[in-house]
């Protein structure tokens, strides 16, 4: 873990450079040490359908979230959201300085009960 979840709104195909977010997004997730490498998966879910505020079709989104592993210390995880969303925030700024754009990240953690895998990668990096 962690999953990172990018949505983002269709109006942003042209301005988003995805690969090159998702190599940014994952080498700061690595940086922090508080995520193995064989766990990190990244995506993206364009979204066609969507209304922001009052339906301005030029308003737009990137809604970040992603769910790690359960039993890590809160300040830890608030330590690599920090990280990530400066990160983010900082790639996506000169959208944000040209159009009305709503950022935003979560982190959630996945019951460590309920949450089953089967994922050989991590033994790539050993």
């Amino acid at each position: 873990m962690p999953h990172f979840i990018m949505e983002y709104s269709a109006n942003l195909d042209d301005e988003l450079d995805i690969p090159a977010l998702f190599e940014q997004l994952n080498n700061t997730a690595i940086a922090t040490g508080v995520f193995p490498i064989g766990g990190i998966r990244t995506r993206a879910v364009r979204c066609e359908h969507y209304r922001i505020a009052e339906g301005d079709p030029e308003n737009a989104f990137v809604y970040f979230t992603a769910r790690v592993g359960a039993g890590r210390e809160i300040e830890v995880l608030k330590s690599a959201c920090d990280e990530i969303f400066a990160v983010l925030s900082d790639l996506l700024q000169p959208i944000y300085d040209r159009r009305y754009l709503s950022i935003g990240f979560e982190m959630a953690e996945i019951h460590p009960v309920l949450s089953y895998k089967k994922n050989n990668i991590h033994e790539k990096f050993k």
